[in-house]
């Protein structure tokens, strides 16, 4: 195994940038909408769609930008503007290549950005990785795990690294 406080893994959940360009679908079993407050909040088994990213998890809160409600349009025909997801409970993040999952996450739809905490793993084939936290930059692809920085070997990040076989 190989450890450190803070690793940068190139095309983690990508082999390059994402289309955040694309629509984002939300499914759960409920939706509450707060108007007043521009959140709504999906509970029981969320799936999120967005191009070729898939996420999963027990809970989603939608927050809304623009002073729109979450469930009326504007007078010119514009759906209200998410600026960012938090998502909670066996968080579930795929694409084609990787998976990767963690206690709680974020969508940072306005910065283009994921972040995932608590007890992160990222896997990509048979390679694996371990932390706190990670941080994937949609438009670069790249992506960040950082350990706790708790001091022992817990608290690092840990990766297992399986060489491809030659023909």
């Amino acid at each position: 195994m190989l450890g450190g406080t803070n690793a940068l893994a190139q095309s983690a959940l990508s082999n390059g940038s994402f289309d955040t360009d694309q629509p984002i679908e939300i499914m759960a079993d409920s939706l509450e909408v707060q108007q007043d407050q521009q959140i709504a909040t999906f509970a029981g088994n969320v799936q999120v769609l967005q191009g070729e990213i898939r996420l999963k998890a027990e809970r989603l809160v939608v927050y809304y930008s623009d002073n729109k409600t979450a469930t009326a349009s504007t007078d010119s025909g514009e759906a209200p503007k998410i600026r960012k997801i938090d998502v909670q409970g066996n968080v579930f993040l795929s694409s084609p290549r990787e998976t990767a999952k963690g206690d709680k996450g974020t969508y940072d739809v306005l910065n283009k950005q994921i972040n995932l905490h608590g007890n992160v793993v990222l896997t990509q084939g048979q390679n694996v990785l371990r932390g706190d936290k990670m941080v994937l930059d949609l438009v670069s692809g790249k992506s960040r795990i950082i350990g706790s920085g708790a001091g022992n070997s817990s608290g690092r990040v840990r990766g297992i690294f399986v060489p491809q076989k030659k023909n």
